[in-house]
């Protein structure tokens, strides 16, 4: 009933939202006069609660063109292979010289690809890019069957067969275990199309190192006490009816527990600004949220599984990890750069959790293998901001380049 109990307040509070966004139109309207501020204050409290929403659709990505060489590039997305559960999305550029080509590995834990919107725009300037573009549980029909752990292995592998040889990959967060598997296994079957380089970013490779609360909580808690009490059924208006799910929205409270008073402050600078008129420094404020409250549902065995295997059994770090009944051996990565990528106030994934890879990947030659620490970026900071376009993805650049 957990769905149908969220499903049923959200309907509840539609004709709230809609009641205030007829009622902020109407105080723009007075931005005028001795009347000014308080319109503003007015359309800025209808604004915010207008806001109050969590969404269910991917946004877009709206890639910007890109300066390739001296002039500017547009970017065009290409759907390069269609599953039920997930997309190869292609950011296609008309370019003279080709790029290196490089898949980009989106986590699959509650938020839509774009909110690597960042990671992809940077990583334009110099590649060919293809992201997974994961689809919302809930929208997934149950005649398309499970998707596990072993089934992101499986979109991972052909989505890296259909780029084609000489491809890199670039994982953040929690598909590094998936993207190292995919990786060690194309490389034990010497498959033509493993990748020359693989990029591990943040990732949950031995979540036993440093335990964040992230980690704690996921040992914590029993199997059965995950599936009883945050798996709950698609409601019966959505594609996906019946489907069993981890509901996205369930993972964007958990999100936002952690840092409630950031994002507290944060919706207080927003209304203050709206009220001020300062269209700009809202927008930004604005432009982060619409992506953050944009949530996808898991399917159950995909959640289930990642609890057990790769948070309360660390099956990688321990050697135990099986793709298809068969051991997977890090060990048979021979060719393949290995780049870990950590940041040093991550309070998700921390500090030695990623940088366990280079262990597993024991027949790597030192030069194929490299470990970047930023030291004051956080979780996201790995991935998007500053810090990332002009600290670390020049590491992850050089590191490509190397291998061409």
């Amino acid at each position: 009933m957990l769905y149908q109990t969220y499903q049923f307040k959200d309907d509840l509070v539609a004709p709230f939202r809609l009641m205030a966004r007829g009622m902020q139109a109407l105080a723009g309207a007075t931005l005028w006069g001795p009347a000014a501020d308080l319109g503003r204050q007015m359309a800025a409290a209808m604004e915010m609660i207008a806001r109050f929403e969590i969404t269910h659709v991917r946004p877009d990505f709206a890639i910007a063109p890109v300066r390739v060489g001296n002039r500017d590039v547009a970017v065009t997305e290409e759907v390069a292979l269609d599953l039920p559960f997930g997309r190869l999305l292609h950011f296609a550029k008309d370019v003279d010289t080709p790029q290196p080509k490089i898949l980009v590995a989106a986590p699959l834990s509650g938020h839509f690809a774009t909110l690597l919107r960042g990671t992809v725009q940077t990583l334009l300037r110099d590649h060919d890019v293809y992201i997974t573009d994961w689809t919302n549980a809930r929208d997934v029909p149950l005649s398309a069957g499970s998707f596990g752990v072993d089934d992101y292995v499986d979109y991972l592998i052909r989505f890296i067969e259909k780029i084609g040889p000489g491809s890199h990959v670039l994982a953040v967060c929690q598909p590094c275990v998936q993207a190292l598997a995919a990786v060690a296994v194309m490389s034990e079957d010497r498959h033509p199309a493993t990748p020359r380089s693989m990029t591990l970013m943040a990732g949950p490779i031995d979540p036993r190192e440093s335990p964040t609360e992230v980690n704690e909580f996921a040992v914590a808690k029993s199997l059965a006490w995950f599936k009883n009490s945050v798996i709950s059924q698609v409601p019966w208006r959505h594609r996906g009816a019946g489907r069993k799910v981890y509901p996205g929205f369930l993972q964007l409270t958990a999100f936002m527990a952690m840092n409630m008073e950031r994002h507290r402050t944060a919706h207080e600078k927003l209304y203050k600004h709206l009220a001020a008129g300062e269209t700009a420094e809202a927008e930004k404020i604005k432009t982060f949220y619409d992506e953050y409250f944009a949530v996808l549902d898991l399917t159950e065995e995909f959640y289930i599984e990642t609890i057990d295997r790769i948070f309360q059994k660390a099956e990688l770090a321990t050697g135990d990890f099986t793709y298809r009944g068969q051991k997977v051996d890090p060990g048979a990565i021979r060719n393949t750069a290995l780049l870990t990528v950590e940041g040093g106030r991550d309070d998700i994934c921390a500090l030695g959790q990623t940088s366990a890879a280079h262990e597993l990947c024991r027949s790597l030659r030192p030069h194929l293998k490299r470990h970047h620490l930023q030291a004051n970026v956080g979780h996201y900071g790995v991935f998007n901001g500053k810090r990332w376009e002009r600290e670390i993805y020049p590491v992850v650049r050089n590191l490509i380049l190397a291998m061409e």
